[in-house]
């Protein structure tokens, strides 16, 4: 075949005859293992790893990546193992072709899901060998080059998939030239009418622009020439997708689009960059606010060079790009230009980013409950970032856009984003919610009994902040529930005058197998999370305790100290606060709910004995407690102001106001933070000195 000889002798300018020769193996090797199997196209099969591992020899990549290309669909197409390849072309290859093959043999509820789980099993791979990705990105660009014999509806969702998956890999991992052409073919498939009306504008366009683009790119060459650079100018079309996303994006017809011409200058040194942009400079007009140095601040996937726009003749907008010809190459290929696969501790700043980027990927990996959670914090990691913000030492972190203050704690290590309190900005204080801008310098303040709340997901942006916290939410969360259940289930055993330890471990055996518990600590938990019910449990395990001489055993409370975490629920219709007469509700999926005694709630609801249970108050409780006071006050200037500074004065916080404004009074709703009933009389009795205020009223 024409094209095996093709990768044959392109291979051999840059490989070892050697490797040249275990090419050729493997080559006959996948021929003979999918003889007989053709693509849709109607082509023999092997044409399809012979064209990926040729996409992976134009960048020159090694021979373990290039024979795994030629093999990577022959475990899961035909009868060969992966210790078959292993015991031929070595466990390299055989690990490389295994991460790579799906998972066909696995039954999944769901196709979502066993995609899901395809791209875990593909991560973790990567995250151990990055040529995983890199094969894959080569499968998936013949695949999409191909696509056109597949059926309209597959070639949207491929393309869909392709442009939010893989597109924003290989823009990450920076291999430019593959990111364009895979954004380019989705875009043609995804929306094909679109593509076509684009495609044939852009044509029409071309001709006219010819002579404008000649006359700009020869005035850069001549002035360049005057500084005595040396420099190799080009201009740079722009591709058919960047054109329709700048149309959507900023709104723009397609003229405007088109009316921006680009070139690239590649130079011979760092110092040459910034001469060379002196000079641009002094040629055209630079306009304000469009300059971005990424040769001092480089893109987190490597990607450095100086951006500029100007004012060129007749006003059009010019942009620049000004690098050296080691920044293009690196900006074409990324990390596929000089990876590193022998053993080294000599990591340049690039494959150092990758290598950090691929570790958190594994602590997304591991902290995940299950394969769509974490495809959904993949999808979030992969848009580019572009928030630079310093840490106090001076250090820089690339975050994405509206990335918080809580993202940057667990950018630096996850114990500093678990224990996090507050930050300062700048050196100004500031709340953990806070949007993170460009040049920010930002000091975390942590706090040693500090812990993740669940509200911070709904603002932090970053997967690893996001896996994080749900990780920590899920432990902290189950073993409270466990503790609690524990507690639940020995108050419903001594009203039927049971003591807990005279459970034996082969009772308990059998009542988790029977409630088909995954053990004795998830049943406990289930009871917390109301799942299950005390006395339900309770009764089971009685019935063969029977014969076990029962004692006169008071039933106490459950004792609330108000630590128990997500376990135990405050109701928001009556706000129970210390000093309240309370009683706990167990309700499903919501695990412990508390409620005054006398709340409207609960007496309107028919009481089932076993969904109550006798609580009170714990001594001596540290935290405070949510409640809702209604104020009527005189319309007058400046009342709110004094209400609430009364309220501060009494060391109460308000998380919620709001107002209902007649002609002469005022209603106002406050949901405050008190410590128990006498501190709520207390900033009750405060509230009553202001003139304004009419009544006050509890809800």
């Amino acid at each position: 075949m024409q094209q095996a000889e093709l990768l044959f002798s392109e291979a051999a300018q840059y490989l070892r005859p050697e490797d040249v020769f275990q090419l050729k193996n493997a080559y006959s090797f996948g021929q003979g293992a999918h003889s007989g199997q053709f693509r849709k196209s109607g082509e023999p099969y092997i044409s399809h790893p012979l064209a990926v591992a040729r996409i992976l020899g134009e960048l020159h990549m090694d021979a373990p990546t290039l024979t795994a290309a030629l093999l990577h669909d022959v475990v899961e197409d035909t009868d060969i193992s992966k210790e078959d390849i292993g015991q031929r072309f070595g466990e390299s290859v055989a690990e490389l072709v295994d991460g790579v093959s799906k998972l066909d043999k696995i039954q999944f509820q769901t196709q979502a899901e066993a995609q899901a789980e395809n791209f875990r099993k593909m991560f973790l791979a990567m995250a151990r060998d990055v040529r995983v990705i890199l094969i894959k990105l080569a499968d998936r660009l013949h695949n999409m080059q191909t696509l056109d014999v597949m059926r309209a509806e597959k070639q949207r969702s491929i393309a869909r998939e392709t442009l939010e998956i893989y597109a924003p890999i290989a823009h990450r991992l920076g291999l430019n030239n593959i990111y364009q052409e895979l954004q380019e073919l989705s875009f043609r498939y995804s929306h094909p009418l679109r593509y076509r009306v684009l495609v044939k504008a852009t044509k029409g366009a071309r001709g006219n622009r010819r002579e404008v683009l000649g006359k700009i790119q020869d005035a850069i060459i001549g002035t360049l020439k005057g500084a005595k650079i040396d420099a190799l100018v080009s201009g740079r079309e722009k591709h058919i997708y960047s054109i329709y996303k700048k149309m959507v994006e900023k709104q723009l017809s397609f003229s405007e689009v088109l009316d921006i011409y680009g070139f690239r200058v590649i130079v011979k040194d760092v110092s040459s960059c910034y001469l060379t942009l002196g000079a641009l400079h002094g040629l055209y007009r630079p306009i304000p606010g469009k300059f971005k140095d990424y040769i001092a601040i480089p893109k987190a996937n490597g990607y450095q060079s100086l951006h500029s726009t100007l004012l060129g003749p007749f006003g059009i907008p010019i942009e620049m790009q000004i690098r050296t010809e080691e920044m293009h190459r690196i900006a074409e290929n990324g990390v596929a230009s000089h990876w590193m696969y022998k053993t080294s501790t000599d990591l340049d700043d690039l494959q150092m980013k990758t290598h950090q980027w691929l570790q958190s990927l594994q602590e997304i990996l591991s902290d995940s409950a299950d394969s769509m959670e974490f495809l959904e914090h993949l999808k979030i990691d992969l848009f580019p970032g572009d928030v630079y913000v310093f840490t106090p030492q001076g250090k820089i972190l690339t975050l994405p856009r509206r990335s918080t203050v809580v993202d940057f704690a667990y950018a630096i290590h996850s114990d500093i984003g678990n224990s996090c309190v507050a930050a300062k900005i700048n050196g100004e204080n500031a709340p953990l919610r806070t949007e993170l801008k460009n040049g920010d310098s930002v000091e975390i303040v942590t706090a040693p009994y500090a812990k993740p709340n669940p509200s911070w997901l709904s603002y932090v942006v970053t997967g690893r902040a996001r896996s994080h916290i749900r990780h920590f939410l899920k432990t902290i969360q189950f073993d409270e529930s466990v503790k609690l259940g524990e507690r639940m289930l020995n108050q419903a055993l001594l009203a039927l005058n049971i003591r807990f330890e005279l459970v034996s471990d082969s009772q308990w055996e059998k009542l988790v197998r029977d409630s088909k518990a995954k053990s004795k600590q998830a049943l406990l938990a289930d009871l917390a999370l109301g799942k299950q019910l005390p006395a339900v449990i309770a009764k089971r395990l009685v019935s063969p305790l029977e014969s076990v001489k029962k004692e006169e055993v008071s039933s106490d409370p459950i004792t609330i100290l108000g630590t128990e975490g997500l376990t135990v629920q405050f109701a928001k219709c009556c706000y129970p606060i210390p000093g309240d007469v309370i009683v706990g509700v167990i309700k499903k999926d919501h695990g412990l709910v508390i409620h005054t005694h006398n709340c409207s709630v609960i007496s309107r609801t028919q009481k089932n004995p076993e969904n109550y249970l006798d609580v009170t108050w714990g001594k001596n409780i540290e935290r405070t407690f949510s409640v809702k006071i209604k104020i009527d006050a005189a319309n007058r200037h400046g009342v709110l102001a004094r209400i609430a500074a009364a309220i501060a004065k009494t060391e109460s916080n308000i998380d919620d106001v709001a107002m209902e404004s007649e002609k002469d009074y005022t209603a106002i709703s406050f949901i405050l933070q008190v410590k128990n009933r006498d501190h709520l009389a207390q900033v009750i009795r405060d509230l009553r000195r202001i003139k304004e205020v009419a009544r006050i009223t509890c809800i």
